[in-house]
């Protein structure tokens, strides 16, 4: 059946890419989107759009009956589910089909194998794939599960076994971390996929992490269109993905590559579909789990294979065979990719909300996106904002082209990862392919530092705004000669601006040139005609972006700065976010680092400890509450 007209069932940045491809085959386009997303990017490109909820995600995106009844009222033929939400839940796929709407996706039965890491791990253990060794049985108590842990080994990996993406995931060095860490991951699997089962694993130290792009038919064909490394990663989520894996050998890409088929041939797949391997320095890969829908890293696949993946897709989902074979399959040059992520690594990587002030997106790299300048990051989805993805005929290439985007793209707004994405990249051991799952941890051991803004920076804001004010007084003054401008009898003028872009401010004198300014006691000639991307707010601030750094500045006004500290033992709310715990009263005793409370931001729960010893003397929060960032939620009084 020959579709025409398609119903996106997600937002950002995957909603405008099956947009696009859709579109260039001539296919009606429809959007849902709920309160939060009226006026996003994906909303406002579709052909049609469908309000389907308030902003939680399981008042809007994961309401599979609004869903259904949006694709009943504007027609649809097909839904597409992206990647996350719906994407692989088995009820929603068969929903749609009861529905006569085809779902762009695999059968619910493989979708329900594989959605169960444990009864895909048996599955797979069946088909003869390598799997981890662990415990996937169906006594959940924690006393089993501990017992399990011990018999494998620490450290071991604690994961839920419904769900995706590193939540629910914990990685388990001794035994006596292993309770609280199955607390907190059977919460965050309950609340993110709706079930609180676990699996255990032995821990796979230092591992690569490589997955095999499948592709299926109705015909009987499945072939792979080789592998990505998506090795560099935070918190369990990817960072960087690259295609082909920089130590992939033709014995070795066969041997994956048949298991990754024969992975997908076990649960009679459709479609799209990704298999993920860990990789040992030895050669030897085990199975980690199938994703049944498209991934957040395809371009890669799509640059070296020339095939738009989500057109295979809608061509599956219409009964037509692939018109592939694995012969026909030839990976050509290198691609990269990166994610930039509203979150700040300076600060464990805790993800950010506000309004974007500034985006321009880099010419001459593919950047697939679901922000718009002026738009809000809201702290109810995921931080990714968009994805630079380049091509070039070696790795190395690849990596400079990438490097050169990222410093040509402009992002003010939320504490934004672009220049750690800069430093990854640049680092010794990914430029020389060495970049394992440890990459992060072992280059940065004490994390990520805050890096305040450079005097060329902060030279060019002043010297951007003094330009912008003069620009304005000009504009309503009378006629005035140039030459005039700037021009004294004994010396050259010199105006003073008090800057600051959020920390401490800086007073700064400045003088006028022929071509820009002259600004600080460094003496830092700026020239407004040089490459930079900067935009005035509608309050006067000035986001700015140049190289690798970027920052939103404001003139300090004569008694307009304020100052203010925390009191010692303040615990705040980090980001915004769902305070789902809180694990203290007033006249508890804590202890430093102790877990105190938990909050939910942007689909992940993160653990808020004490930052001193002391008694709890004042607790101003409790469960439940939706907390704004900075929001006081306890005091404990220092020892």
């Amino acid at each position: 059946m020959a579709f025409s007209s398609i119903l996106i069932a997600n937002r950002g940045e995957i909603a405008c890419r099956v947009i696009r491809t859709a579109r260039e085959l001539g296919l009606r386009t429809i959007a849902v989107y709920s309160d939060a997303d009226a006026n996003a990017p994906h909303a406002l490109m579709a052909d049609h759009a469908v309000r389907i909820g308030p902003a939680p995600v399981g008042e809007s995106y994961l309401k599979a009956d609004a869903i259904l009844e949006a694709a009943k009222a504007t027609g649809a033929d097909a839904i597409h589910p992206g990647y996350g939400f719906l994407s692989e839940n088995a009820g929603f796929a068969e929903a749609a089909s009861a529905a006569g709407v085809a779902f762009i996706g695999p059968p619910a039965d493989a979708i329900r194998v594989m959605g169960d890491k444990a009864g895909a791990k048996r599955a797979m253990i069946a088909a003869g794939v390598p799997c981890v060794p662990g415990y996937q049985g169906e006594d959940q108590s924690d006393a089993r599960l501990i017992e399990e842990a011990a018999k494998i080994g620490f450290p071991v990996m604690v994961k839920a076994s419904a769900g995706g993406g590193g939540r629910g995931m914990r990685l388990v060095a001794a035994e006596g971390d292993l309770p609280e860490a199955l607390r907190l991951a059977r919460s965050e699997a309950k609340s993110a996929f709706g079930s609180d089962e676990l699996i255990i694993e032995k821990a796979v130290m230092r591992p690569r992490h490589v997955e095999v792009q499948v592709f299926a038919d109705a015909y009987g064909t499945t072939i792979h269109l080789g592998e990505r490394d998506c090795s560099v990663q935070r918190r369990h989520q990817k960072v960087v993905e690259e295609a082909p894996c920089p130590v992939m050998t033709p014995d070795l890409r066969e041997a994956m590559g048949a298991a990754a088929v024969a992975a997908a041939e076990a649960v009679d797949y459709r479609g799209a579909g990704t298999v993920e391997f860990l990789l040992d320095a030895s050669g030897e890969f085990y199975f980690l789990e199938m994703n049944t829908r498209l991934q957040v890293e395809h371009p890669v696949t799509e640059m070296v294979t020339g095939l738009d993946l989500v057109a295979l897709q809608i061509a599956v989902a219409e009964g037509r065979p692939l018109g592939l074979t694995q012969n026909d399959v030839r990976l050509n040059g290198h691609a990269i990719e990166v994610r930039l992520y509203a979150e700040d690594p300076a600060n464990d990587f805790l993800p950010s909300t506000g309004l974007i002030h500034l985006w321009r997106p880099a010419p001459g790299a593919r950047t697939d996106a679901g922000v718009a300048e002026g738009g809000d990051v809201s702290p109810y989805y995921d931080p990714m904002l968009a994805k630079v993805i380049v091509h070039g005929p070696t790795r190395d290439d690849a990596r400079r082209r990438l490097i050169r985007a990222l410093e040509e793209t402009a992002l003010v707004g939320p504490a934004n990862n672009r220049a750690f994405l800069i430093d990854i990249l640049e680092a010794e051991a990914f430029a020389v392919g060495e970049a394992t799952t440890a990459f992060i941890e072992e280059t940065w051991p004490e994390g990520v530092a805050a890096t305040p803004p450079s005097p060329e920076l902060t030279a060019t804001a002043a010297a951007m705004l003094l330009q912008a004010e003069r620009d304005a007084a000009l504009a309503v003054a009378g006629r005035v000669s140039p030459e005039t401008l700037g021009w004294r009898s004994d010396r050259p003028a010199e105006t003073r601006i008090r800057l600051s872009d959020g920390g401490e401010a800086q007073d700064l004198a400045a003088r006028p040139t022929a071509t820009g300014w002259i600004v600080g006691a460094e003496e830092i000639a700026v020239d407004l005609s040089s490459h930079c991307a900067a935009r005035i707010t509608d309050d006067g601030a000035l986001a700015l972006s140049l190289g690798r750094e970027s920052g939103l500045f404001r003139r300090v006004k004569p008694g307009g700065e304020t100052e203010a500290g925390a009191a010692s033992g303040a615990i705040v709310a980090p980001m915004p976010g769902l305070l789902v715990e809180l694990n203290v009263a007033p006249g508890d005793r804590v202890e430093q680092g102790q877990t105190v409370a938990v909050i939910e931001a942007m689909k992940m729960r993160h653990r808020i400890v004490a930052g001193v010893s002391g008694e709890v003397v004042e607790v101003t929060a409790e469960a439940g509450d939706q907390l704004i960032s900075g929001a006081p939620i306890l005091r404990i009084a220092d020892e």
